[in-house]
């Protein structure tokens, strides 16, 4: 209790100098909690829109393995919804239409559908959907012409009742207008809904009234959904896809489990990040702490405090401090949980505060995360204060180095580092993506846990230099600043150390983002031969836009262009089920493939292929080879010569299996043959402007594609890898952050530490304005070391990176000079606004009792 009380009463009368180690805390805290509470409400919210849009049970139609992707959706005969009614236990049944691969336009010819890459739901107006919707305004659909949309799509999109829209389907372009709108019972999260009167949904988005995809059956009162289920398939046959509401709720939860876990991992190693930085900041604190507080250690050690006592004590105080900047971190988490929440809602997922999900077990994980971190960060600040002994108290303020523990840093650093930097060059030098990317794991947690260790040994060698080439201009002013800087490189390789890690990986993901855009924009230049690409989002695109491609004026040639699954047998008997690319033979113009064996142009000749070096490798393939095919959902025993093996030395189309689209149509029925999911196009000659302008205009009706040329292709590339990149630094901006705080933190209690020097330095004739400068110097030329190791650090990872992603096909590696150098130059700026705070009290002591402070 004694000890308690000690550390108690220490802790308050210390608390304005660990206000920020406690914001660091919070910081993280909050960012572990919010990202928490963020993906549980998420996760509740696809739960309850799952379970309000669910029937007891649902008839589909039989799933194929491996089956085409034809962008149509699979139908059952609309008969099939009375012999569901005649089962008994069956409440009601009725034939649903589903359809995902639809657009749905405006008047403007707008797309209306999500920004999130949630698809666009077109349905029917039936008793199922008004399960779980209302008619918010206006009217019901009465016929064909006519729909409902959901509230949520009208309000984000402008629309409102009685305006014309378009549903582009695979059956054609439909032209409605908007009768009604409609709101879930329950949250949406974003996927825009187009309901259309049932029959008028069955022609327009499957083109027969006699088709549904799907029935969906209630069972009356006593009759179980899995009993039910087996009613339904001994009354219709079971060769038909039955689920229960909990079947379907499973499969939609893994379905969008996979993205929120990868997004809480993501996001929960971003917050690891900004904990490991604040570990940086708390150590350094309680290091200047113990510091100040030699002669009052060493008073209680002559009073009859054991080095336990004492050490118990440190610890406490570390234990309060997690306690209470863990529990404030937590509740800030959940304001950032909201925030997050409302940021969503602006990018177009829907979530609601009345889904907000706090789990038991997220104020538990925080206040963990939070004490654990303070505790083992001020485990070697409470060591070092329990061999203070009694005779300290004789002494100023400061702990004596050890410099046995100063030669076990050196060999120990030394040691990590260069053993980091050899997994680094064995990463760059492997011959397998799999083994590099194991060297590449070691080498940066090696060469990071070295840079730390290491780092308060380069403090005094490379803080001078810096020195001497940023501080030469600022005259004595500018040396006592490095002088100061270099005095304690523990110190000062600690604060240094936290930025060095945000920064560390700052200047390593510059670097493979630049290369990746850069390898690419390469390997257009040198393979692709198309002067303009009709891309999607996901959707096939349909015979009515691919006729508009067509019809284009000025191109010398269109190329269509799609993935068949097709199940090839070797003549070593092996049998796999491959994806292979089903294309006009001017495709072969288009994209430049290098071959190892044979020529390119005759994978496109009749019941011919072509297959990727390693495939050919692994069964022993030949050119003139004859392999047996089998089409899903078409024809079998189909023999198919190898006419070429392709390079695998690419980064476009790497080991993909080329045939003829003449031999995807011969071998596969009308209604299982894929749509086209890419388009290519060659204009004719001096026709390149003319007949881009009249591509994008005949495209112009259907804004769900992209038409581009390669210029276009190149820099739509550059700015998906840049907004990746964006949000990338925006999660390391709270490590960035919180290492900010360190270096405010370190100069607030060196400022405190240093009290009696500053006020005999002002008697004797240094000004106020001298003396603020001198600390924000010294906060610079901190901030630059640590920039210097962390960009140092950076370019080392990144070009190891670059050299295994070499492996994949992305074989320029290219430094962003521009970036590293406005990095560095930022680090300046950064140690200058730490400073300000710092220095400004510093400037504001009275001479006289700061000269009399002990």
């Amino acid at each position: 209790m004694t000890v308690f009380k000690t550390s108690l009463r220490s802790f308050l009368s210390h608390k304005g100098r660990m206000l920020l180690s406690g914001v660091a805390i919070v910081l993280s805290v909050a960012f572990v909690c919010g990202t928490l509470v963020f993906t549980d409400t998420l996760n509740t919210t696809f739960d309850k829109f799952f379970g309000s849009t669910s029937a007891d049970v649902t008839v589909g139609p039989p799933e194929e393995e491996d089956a085409q992707e034809t962008g149509r959706a699979e139908t059952l005969p609309a008969s099939l919804v009375e012999e569901v009614r005649a089962v008994e236990g069956v409440a009601s049944a009725e034939g649903v239409v589903f359809d995902t691969s639809i657009t749905v336009v405006d008047g403007e010819g707008e797309s209306v559908s999500s920004s999130n890459g949630a698809p666009t739901i077109g349905t029917g107006w039936g008793p199922d959907m008004q399960r779980s919707m209302d008619l918010a305004s206006g009217r019901e659909p009465g016929g064909p012409g006519e729909a409902l949309l959901d509230v949520d799509t009208a309000e984000r999109a402008d629309v409102a009742i009685g305006d014309e829209l378009r549903i582009i389907s695979v059956t054609g372009t439909h032209e409605v207008t908007v009768t009604g709108l409609a709101a879930f019972r329950t949250t949406n999260p974003g996927a825009p809904h187009i309901l259309l009167e049932p029959e008028a949904a069955r022609t327009a988005l499957l083109g027969s009234p006699d088709l549904i995809t799907g029935v969906n059956a209630m069972a009356v009162d006593g009759v179980a959904d899995a009993e039910l289920g087996e009613r339904i398939a001994a009354g219709i046959g079971a060769d038909h896809d039955i689920d229960t509401r909990a079947d379907n709720e499973a499969a939609m939860q893994d379905d969008v489990g996979g993205f929120l876990d990868v997004m809480r991992y993501a996001m929960l190693g971003f917050a690891g990040i900004a904990v490991l930085v604040g570990i940086f900041l708390i150590v350094n604190t309680f290091s200047m702490l113990v510091a100040q507080r030699t002669r009052e250690i060493g008073l209680m050690r002559a009073v009859g405090a054991s080095r336990r006592q004492v050490n118990r004590s440190v610890l406490t105080e570390a234990l309060l401090l997690g306690v209470v900047g863990s529990v404030v971190g937590v509740g800030a988490g959940v304001g950032l949980a909201v925030g997050l929440m409302k940021l969503m809602d602006s990018a177009g997922i829907t979530m609601s505060t009345s889904d907000l999900t706090v789990a038991a077990s997220t104020p538990v994980a925080g206040i963990l995360v939070g004490v654990v971190a303070t505790v083992v960060a001020a485990w070697l600040p409470a060591r070092r204060a329990s061999k203070v002994s009694p005779m300290a108290a004789l002494r100023d303020a400061g702990t004596p180095g050890d410099g046995a523990a100063g030669r076990v840093r050196a060999v120990l650093g030394l040691l990590l580092t260069v053993t980091g930097g050899a997994a680094l060059v064995a990463a760059a030098a492997s011959e397998e993506a799999s083994d590099g990317s194991l060297y590449l794991a070691l080498g940066l947690l090696l060469t990071l846990v070295g840079a730390v260790v290491v780092g308060p040994l380069l403090a005094a060698g490379v803080v001078r230099v810096l020195s001497a080439i940023v501080l030469r201009a600022f005259g004595s002013v500018g040396r006592m600043a490095g002088r100061n800087a270099r005095r304690n490189p523990r110190r000062t390789g600690a604060t240094a150390g936290a930025l060095m890690i945000g920064l560390a990986l700052v200047g390593s993901l510059s670097v493979v983002s630049t290369s990746v855009v850069a390898s690419a924009s390469d390997e257009l230049d040198r393979s692709v031969g198309a002067d303009f690409i009709v891309d999607t989002s996901g959707q096939p695109i349909t015979p009515e836009a691919a006729e508009a491609v067509r019809s284009t004026p000025g191109l010398a040639h269109v190329t269509d262009y799609t993935g068949v699954q097709v199940e090839l047998t070797t003549a070593d008997g092996a049998s796999t089920t491959e994806e292979m690319i089903a294309a006009d033979p001017t495709y072969a113009q288009d994209l430049r493939a290098r071959t190892v064996s044979g020529e390119l142009a005759a994978a496109y000749e009749p019941d011919r292929l072509s297959v990727g070096e390693t495939f050919a490798e692994e069964h022993g393939l030949a050119v003139g080879d004859v392999l047996t095919a089998r089409f899903v959902g078409g024809d079998s025993g189909v023999e198919m010569t190898l006419g070429a093996i392709t390079s695998e030395d690419t980064l476009l189309d790497q080991g993909a299996m080329y045939m003829a689209m003449d031999t995807a149509r011969a071998h596969l029925p009308e209604e299982r043959m894929p749509l086209n999911s890419v388009m290519f196009a060659q204009a004719e000659e001096g026709q390149k402007d003319a007949a881009y302008e009249a591509l994008k205009a005949n495209l112009a009706p259907f804004p769900q594609y992209d038409v581009s040329d390669q210029a276009d292709y190149k820099q739509s590339l550059e700015d998906e890898i840049g907004m990746l990149l964006n949000i990338v630094y925006a999660l390391l901006a709270l490590a960035i952050i919180v290492a900010i705080l360190g270096v405010v933190n370190t100069l607030a209690l060196s400022v405190i530490e240093r009290t009696r020097e500053i006020g005999l330095m002002r008697a004797i004739g240094l000004s106020r304005r001298q003396l603020r400068r001198m600390v924000r110097l010294e906060s610079v030329v901190i901030a630059l070391f640590g920039a210097l190791l962390g960009l140092g650090l950076g370019l080392g990872w990144g070009a190891a990176a670059q050299r295994v992603l070499a492996l994949e096909g992305f074989e320029v590696l290219e430094v962003p000079w521009g970036t590293i150098g406005a990095v560095f130059v930022g680090s300046a700026v950064v140690g200058l606004v730490a400073a300000i705070v710092p220095a400004f009290r510093a400037g504001r002591m009275n001479v006289l009792r700061a000269i009399a402070t002990e």
